[in-house]
């Protein structure tokens, strides 16, 4: 009987050992490559594995920007950085994250710390420039889209929101400057034209300016009743103008301002 079960058990076919869950960095390589689903499955079996730690939290909240899943990379990074303060691109990836989630109040901080470091990228910058405008923050915003344009002066989109700043300020003739750069960048952008003829018609129209220590509702005010008269006057071009241009300076004339421009469009 004991030869018999030896000779059975010899028979039996030995078990296939499973390959081994492949290291993290190899998840990371394929998310820089753009390979995101093969990230995906590398980073499962990672963590089916046992795999655990920033290193992980790192790959995860990656896979997530890369996606462009922003709710879900925004707390991988927070916890990244509990243990990886010195990562500058870890904090940039992070503002940027809490910035198109709309989270100012986490996306601030993240960019200020990511553009303290001396090897801060352009994105970081023109993210600051961009929190720095929800803000009214005026001085960050123009020192940020200086710093962005001086380390990348190629990217249209960093003229173009530094030429939106300057028109959300009644600042028309500097912002017609600014765009004229975005759109000689990439002729091709839609928004960039659309921005442009704004500012073209801002300062061809003499849209009113603002004041100095004018509220942003007084001005408001002003644009919108410009638009009026204009639209009265049959001018519907300064009336879209001043209609939509009253829109963006303050929030709470958005029905006022917006059910006007919509009469403006109708009439075109």
């Amino acid at each position: 009987m004991i030869l018999v079960a030896a000779a059975v058990a010899a028979a039996q076919p030995a078990p296939v050992a499973e390959p081994p869950a492949q290291p993290i960095s190899e998840a990371v390589h394929a998310i820089e490559a753009g390979r995101l689903e093969q990230a995906r499955i590398m980073i499962a079996n990672a963590v089916q594995a046992g795999a655990t730690g920033p290193t992980v939290d790192r790959a995860m909240a990656d896979l997530a920007y890369a996606s462009g899943d922003y709710a879900k990379a925004l707390p991988g990074y927070l916890r990244a950085l509990v243990g990886n303060s010195g990562d500058a691109m870890l904090y940039e990836h992070a503002g940027l994250s809490a910035l198109r989630v709309g989270d100012l109040g986490q996306a601030v901080p993240l960019l200020e710390r990511a553009t303290a470091f001396p090897n801060a990228t352009w994105r970081s910058w023109n993210a600051r420039g961009v929190a720095a405008d929800y803000r009214r923050d005026w001085p960050v915003a123009d020192e940020s889209y200086a710093r962005a344009a001086a380390l990348s002066p190629q990217r249209a989109e960093v003229f173009n929101n530094a030429g939106w700043s300057l028109l959300v300020r009644g600042r028309w003739s500097e912002a017609l400057g600014k765009l004229k750069e975005a759109a000689a960048l990439d002729p091709k952008s839609v928004r960039i034209a659309q921005n442009l003829e704004l500012a073209r018609t801002a300062v061809s129209q003499d849209l009113p300016a603002r004041k100095a220590g004018e509220s942003d509702a007084d001005w408001a005010a002003r644009l919108n009743d410009a638009g009026v008269i204009a639209k009265v006057q049959g001018d519907n071009k300064k009336a879209a103008a001043a209609f939509a241009q009253a829109v963006e300076v303050r929030s709470q004339y958005y029905e006022r301002a917006a059910n006007n421009l919509a009469q403006v469009d109708r009439t075109r």
